[in-house]
């Protein structure tokens, strides 16, 4: 059973179980959160789409990790114009835990 859900802007696909990595959401860890917005549905047999979404389903999870990802470098250079701009960048992240799939 696996469905694709919407959050922050992305898509994942998520499975009872898996931990995913989404866009920080507010809340502490250990705290419970909810997907509604579910795109795709598959029970193993049937699979449902949504047009946009599928209704009836719902995705709970809980927070397990509140962090941010490895430095990425942001380097801007022209040549011959002395031109250098160099910047650190760290996106933060919220791990979540699926716990189940209802539908």
């Amino acid at each position: 059973m696996y469905a694709v859900i919407n959050s922050g802007g992305k898509q994942y696909r998520v499975e009872q179980g898996n931990t995913v990595r989404l866009e920080r959401l507010p809340g502490d860890v250990g705290s419970p959160v909810s997907f509604d917005r579910v795109l795709l549905f598959s029970d193993g047999q049937n699979v449902k789409i949504g047009q946009p979404l599928v209704e009836g389903v719902m995705v709970r999870g809980r927070i397990v990790e509140q962090d941010r990802s490895k430095k990425i470098i942001v380097f801007k250079y022209k040549r011959r114009k002395r031109y250098r701009r160099k910047q650190g960048h760290r996106q933060y992240y919220t791990a979540v835990k699926i716990d189940s799939i209802e539908g």
